[in-house]
């Protein structure tokens, strides 16, 4: 199964030449790929493939491998000059063994007689029309990369074992299998050396996958001979699908089959590139080029797993916040641990916006640093965002809104002639901008009730915003001004060892601080000037009324 077929790359002269020597990573990692071939010249076509495990539902880490493969992917056609077919394999290990029964599925019990099965032979706990759980998991991958777009092949593990496309590279393990176990053996402790076996038998029994030993390896016949759960005496052949290999192995062997030229895989499989890559070579192939990214980590800066359902899946980022500002959290230093939740997402929506606004004003050299330019292969759009996405859930903090009109009422006075239609990003972005308020937000908003020295300075900035004349009542530099002048006649919020450009005294965060908790019940917040002109003069001076009545803290 694949996606729509890859765009023509953008080959402008300019930009070819600038992304000889440019130092963004997929870059890197494409020029890597062109020197394997410098000596022989390039196959018919260059693999990039990634790998999936569904033994659980997908989460935004699988996403990430193949976004940034893609960015790779694209980065050597534009050094290439697209002369070079590229395919993109996204591989699914679904025909391991379930050796644990993930947390986040429904009706847990109902899956226990099936552990050890492979993947593809346990019952889908989800219902519907996939036909076991492995399927539905790879139908959750399949759905969302289509969704985003990307130009891919799908293959199962196990279509592949039982088509027999491995059955050629399967016979060569047969025959070097006493090399591969001496590549094995010395990594793993004395009691697993014992029973250990590149080479995992499906009970024809049982239909479980099997971690024994071999009895016997016929390398002539291409057999396994083993004993069964129940002690009887089975032989087996490695192909037609009744046989898997170990993980370890299974890397190693699917590169050799497939002709893999570039894999990336997470640090936590870093260890383990030497035993893949001599594997690999034991089968007659050629390792592929690598990069090792750093893990994601979750709020509490844990390794995310799937099994464990911790961190945040695909569907809950695309329900606050769109796909470009996932891509933009995946394309950024992808080898230094990020923590990945939902209290990144609206900083990752409004770098995307700031990028994208950027990208029109650069010189080829610097469009190739910009993220952009990878997450939309070479192509970015035209938008520009009126409102930042923070701005709009503190506009939806501050006016109680429960739908897109009421936020629309707000901007179309900030910025006359934006509309829905001539803006449906930021219509997008109000819509995500309220469901994250109301789950994230709202249930966290503390407001606190002003002391003496704040009812004064509320006072005096409700005072000092109804001074304001009509023509500076959206201008937000002006109403920040206000502000600042405001907060420098209290002694709390002066700052003695500083001065303003008008040599005036400087204003501490303290002030701010204290308006983001009062006004806002939150302990930070937008810029304030900016905020005012796009929520109002009048309806700010509404809130600090509330605020000093002490209705905003207790409620």
């Amino acid at each position: 199964m694949s996606a729509a077929p890859l765009p023509p790359a953008d080959l402008d002269p300019a930009l070819v030449e600038a992304a000889r020597s440019s130092k963004a990573w997929p870059f890197e990692e494409a020029r890597k790929i062109i020197k394997r071939y410098e000596k022989t010249g390039f196959p018919e076509a260059v693999l990039f493939e990634t790998g999936y495990g569904p033994s659980g539902l997908p989460h935004i880490g699988t996403f990430g491998e193949v976004a940034r493969t893609t960015m790779v992917r694209h980065a050597f056609r534009v050094l290439t000059e697209d002369s070079v077919p590229t395919r993109l394999l996204c591989f699914s290990d679904d025909m391991d063994g379930m050796r644990k029964i993930p947390e986040n599925v429904p009706d847990r019990a109902a899956l226990e007689p099936h552990l050890h099965k492979p993947l593809t032979a346990v019952p889908n706990p989800f219902g519907g029309d996939h036909e076991s759980f492995g399927h539905h998991n790879n139908a959750m991958l399949r759905r969302f990369l289509d969704t985003f777009g990307f130009d891919y092949e799908f293959a199962s593990a196990t279509d592949y074992y039982r088509s027999g496309r491995f059955d050629t590279v399967l016979m060569e393990a047969c025959a070097r299998y006493d090399e591969i176990m001496a590549v094995m053996l010395p990594t793993l402790g004395e009691e697993r050396q014992a029973t250990y076996s590149p080479f995992l038998p499906i009970s024809p029994k049982t239909g479980r996958v099997l971690y024994v030993p071999m009895k016997h390896v016929d390398a002539a016949e291409g057999t396994i001979t083993f004993d069964d759960e129940d002690g009887t005496e089975t032989t087996l052949p490695v192909t037609g699908g009744q046989v898997k290999m170990q993980w370890k192995p299974d890397f190693g062997m699917r590169w050799a089959a497939l002709g893999v030229d570039f894999e990336m895989f997470g640090k936590d499989h870093q260890t383990n590139a030497v035993i893949y890559d001599r594997i690999c070579a034991i089968l007659g192939g050629r390792p592929p080029e690598h990069f090792v990214y750093e893990l994601f980590l979750d709020d509490k800066g844990e390794k995310i797993s799937k099994s464990k359902g911790n961190g945040l899946t695909i569907d809950e980022w695309l329900t606050y916040a769109p796909t470009e500002s996932l891509a933009l959290f995946m394309f950024q230093k992808p080898r230094t641990a990020k923590r990945l939740y939902f209290d990144v997402i609206p900083k990752a929506v409004d770098e995307y916006y700031s990028f994208l606004a950027a990208y029109g004003r650069q010189e080829p050299a610097q469009r190739l640093q910009n993220p952009v330019w990878h997450i939309h292969s070479g192509n970015p759009p035209d938008a520009q965002m009126p409102v930042p996405f923070a701005m709009l859930l503190n506009l939806v903090s501050a006016s109680n809104a429960e739908n897109k009109g009421v936020l629309w009422g707000f901007i179309s006075r900030y910025a006359p002639g934006v509309t829905p239609q001539s803006h449906p990003q930021l219509d997008a972005l109000a819509g995500y901008a309220i469901r994250y308020f109301e789950d994230f937000v709202r249930p966290t908003k503390r407001f606190h009730a002003p002391d003496d020295t704040e009812r004064q300075a509320l006072e005096d900035l409700s005072a000092a915003l109804a001074a304001l004349p009509a023509d500076k009542a959206t201008d937000g530099a002006a109403i920040q001004d206000a502000l600042l002048d405001v907060g420098r006649q209290f002694e709390r919020y002066q700052d003695p060892g500083k001065k303003s450009p008008e040599g005036k005294p400087a204003v501490t965060g303290d002030w701010f601080n204290a308006l983001y908790r009062t006004l806002l019940g939150q302990e930070r917040g937008p810029r304030l000037g900016s905020f005012i002109a796009l929520y109002g003069i009048d309806e700010t001076r509404a809130l600090i009324d509330k605020a000093l009545s002490g209705e905003l803290a207790a409620a």
